[in-house]
């Protein structure tokens, strides 16, 4: 398995945004920034990265402050990852962001600011200081797949379907899957993991190319 690194990527302000990536170890077909969930950069999230370059994609991870997380403050970040990442070589037009749980809510909200080449979020949790996800996916900016379970719960299902019909009025290529009785986390439904991943790389194949 590809390993993962830490670096500090000095600022044009002075100051220094630590970032964590994993390269790959063969041809570079292009760079996703990984987004991370409530908890931080996890175990979970370096094995993400290197699970992602293994299919050719230099993987980052900028270390988000996440209590009190405004839409500027993620922006700004998001920015300046991407950034790093066209400094390292890949082309503009081969940039694309994903996030789970909490790291999904902020690949929403970056795919509705920015225009990449794809973007993908498995689960969101809500951030009292991001929008809700339904008052943004109509203006998703970035070809966007949406992946979400509802813990078996009818109110989060129909969560779910309000979040598909307001992504199909967005004016780029949207999905959302809704899987019925997978937690947000997909942790307790492995078959459910498992789709979610291959449409993962599948998404990134479609429309980083």
């Amino acid at each position: 398995m590809t390993s993962t690194s830490t670096v500090d990527y000095q600022r044009t302000d002075g100051a220094t945004l630590r970032l964590t990536f994993s390269e790959p170890e063969g041809a570079l077909r292009g760079g996703l920034v990984v987004l991370h969930e409530a908890d931080g950069v996890t175990e979970g999230v370096k094995l993400l990265l290197a699970s992602l370059a293994t299919e050719g994609w230099l993987t980052v991870t900028p270390h988000l402050e996440n209590e009190e997380l405004t839409q500027q403050d993620l922006l700004e970040a998001t920015d300046r990852t991407l950034a790093w990442l066209v400094e390292r070589g890949v082309q503009a037009d081969l940039l694309g962001v994903m996030g789970f749980d909490l790291g999904g809510t902020a690949a929403l909200v970056v795919a509705s600011h920015r225009r990449l080449g794809a973007a993908v979020s498995v689960g969101g949790q809500q951030a009292a200081e991001l929008p809700a996800l339904v008052e943004i996916a109509g203006k998703l900016t970035s070809p966007w797949l949406g992946m979400y379970g509802d813990a078996g719960d009818e109110a989060g299902g129909a969560d779910v379907e309000r979040l598909r019909d307001a992504a199909a009025s967005a004016n780029v290529a949207t999905n959302v899957v809704h899987y019925p009785g997978a937690n947000h986390r997909f942790d307790a439904d492995p078959g459910a993991a498992a789709e979610a991943w291959q449409r993962t790389l599948n998404w990134f194949d479609a429309h980083l190319r």
